[in-house]
């Protein structure tokens, strides 16, 4: 990856988990846990549960729903943020994240980061890794009632949050979000080459990808 061109650039987003944090504890609690807690509560197989959630999160994926906790602990008759709460300890910063996000405060860089996660979640992470001093704001989509995903939350932060597209990195784990990004106007995108720290690395397509925040740092004036 070349060199990011730091003196064109204002504002930086930032998306949480898998860029920030290790994707590693939403992957466990959504894949692992979850489904095991479902099939208790439910007096069914594993096997069952996971034929019965898999659907059912095909069905909500990239849509606010799936990513509301509220919505969940109805659907599935579960108490989502208490059950988060059991694995809350694989909660953890990707390495070096907390380095640049020094580095960029220091260079006077306005930051702010833009989650999908349901404010419940957003707080829990908050308990266990110290993010607030870093930013500027801390945005949740579901504060706007838009996904990332969808072209009206840029409007919504646009308007909220106020930031030249032309002159902002942002930097997600998600294609399908970076592509919302582009076609909003962000002039510089970044994916995560490896968001979940126990799996291996993925083809970020067509985007430049984040290997190494130290060298992000590179040409950046404190």
């Amino acid at each position: 990856m070349s060199l990011l061109p730091w003196n064109t650039i204002d504002t930086v987003l930032l998306d949480m988990d898998g860029t920030l944090l290790d994707l590693h504890f939403d992957n466990h609690f959504w894949l692992e846990h979850l489904p095991q807690r479902y099939a208790e509560r439910h007096g069914i197989s594993r096997a069952m549960a996971d034929m019965e959630l898999q659907p059912l999160f095909a069905r909500h994926a990239g849509q606010l729903t799936w990513y509301c906790l509220d919505f969940w602990s109805r659907e599935l008759d579960l108490p989502i943020v208490e059950l988060k709460r059991e694995v809350a300890h694989l909660i953890s910063l990707r390495t070096d994240a907390d380095t640049f996000l020094a580095a960029l405060r220091r260079a006077s860089k306005r930051v702010a980061l833009i989650t999908n996660a349901h404010r419940d979640s957003l707080s829990l992470k908050l308990e266990r890794v110290a993010l607030v001093p870093y930013f500027d704001r801390l945005i949740s989509s579901h504060d706007y009632g838009f996904p990332k995903e969808d072209a009206q939350f840029w409007y919504a932060l646009q308007a909220d949050f106020g930031f030249d597209p032309a002159r902002s990195l942002f930097i997600d784990d998600s294609l399908a979000i970076l592509r919302s990004a582009r076609a909003y106007g962000i002039a510089h995108l970044l994916a995560v080459r490896q968001p979940d720290s126990r799996q291996g690395e993925r083809d970020t397509a067509e985007f430049a990808a984040q290997e190494d925040y130290r060298a992000l740092l590179e040409g950046l004036t404190m």
